[in-house]
């Protein structure tokens, strides 16, 4: 990564330290913004390394820098975290010795991480699935595509390692807008977008937010989305959308950049009194099943909260 060199590290329990060198690019912003474009690091976490120390010479957050300003940074390694099964009801729309597919409600993270280290999809899983595939590792076994904590809808998980490998490549192919996996989601938008139509753009992180994704970048990744208006309401509408590639908050970039933005969605658009979340459901997964080949569709109904919202 150019101005960056990484130090020698002794183990993994060991911090990471890295040496990074202004270059011209960054020149002239602040020290966290630089800092992050140059290690990958987020803004947020930069600032934190820097309020404990671990940033030398140490700076204030907001300091400007100048090229060829040279910095060490020492990144702590991260505390362990204990996955433990958690008796979490889960509605199952199927399950066999290869694959579970869930009907996951809102509020549920997928797996474990920072800030969510219990009350997940996976504690969840581990509870009801004594042979759920490792092939994802201690914090993620099994899971092989997410939804987003607030968004509902089918998911599928592995159970096998044949599972694992074949669910992984079909959804990796979907991420590059290839192979046969369907998935379509209901969404509530306001105002309404055109009837139907095809959004294809490149796709990227937010030039100065890392925590969003957006689709007016000059370069990035393809990013296709397909919708249909299935419902007119009097200041929005319901929306099918089908993800013909697999993009991390896709539909919720490509609705909020062109005008018509999930309701309750604070990220991208703004909250509303009408739902507490964005309002997106994940109501078919279709696929091939990794042991027989065999075509499945998963469908889920559109969630209480949801139907509310429409009402």
């Amino acid at each position: 990564m150019d101005g960056v060199t990484p130090e020698d590290d002794d183990g993994d329990d060991e911090p990471e330290r890295l040496h990074v060198v202004i270059d011209a690019a960054n020149a002239g912003d602040r020290i966290d913004a630089a800092i992050a474009a140059l290690t990958g690091l987020s803004r947020a976490v930069v600032q934190r390394l820097i309020e404990d120390g671990h940033v030398s010479p140490a700076k204030k957050a907001s300091h400007r820098v100048t090229m060829g300003d040279a910095f060490d940074i020492e990144v702590p390694a991260p505390e362990p975290i204990e996955v433990v099964p958690e008796d979490i009801p889960l509605e199952i729309l199927f399950e066999d010795p290869d694959i579970i597919v869930i009907d996951k409600p809102a509020g549920l993270v997928v797996h474990p991480a920072a800030g969510h280290t219990h009350g997940t999809l996976v504690n969840a899983l581990l509870f009801h699935c004594k042979d759920l595939s490792g092939i994802g590792g201690a914090l993620r076994p099994g899971i092989v595509h997410r939804l987003d904590k607030d968004t509902t809808g089918v998911m599928v998980v592995a159970k096998s390692d044949r599972a694992h490998a074949a669910l992984t490549a079909a959804f990796a192919a979907k991420s590059r807008g290839e192979g046969t996996l369907l998935r379509e989601y209901l969404g509530i938008t306001s105002p309404a977008p055109p009837k139907s139509g095809t959004l294809k753009t490149y796709y990227g992180r937010h030039p100065t937010d890392r925590k969003r994704f957006s689709s007016k970048v000059t370069t990035g990744k393809l990013a296709v989305t397909h919708w249909t208006v299935e419902r007119a309401l009097p200041d929005g509408a319901l929306v099918r959308f089908r993800l013909e590639t697999g993009r991390t908050h896709q539909i919720r970039v490509h609705a909020a950049d062109h005008g018509w933005p999930l309701i309750g969605d604070s990220l991208y658009g703004k909250k509303s009194k009408r739902i507490a979340r964005q309002a997106l459901h994940a109501a078919v997964l279709e696929l091939e099943h990794p042991a027989t080949n065999a075509r499945f569709r998963f469908e889920s109904p559109l969630p209480p909260d949801m139907v509310a919202a429409l009402e």
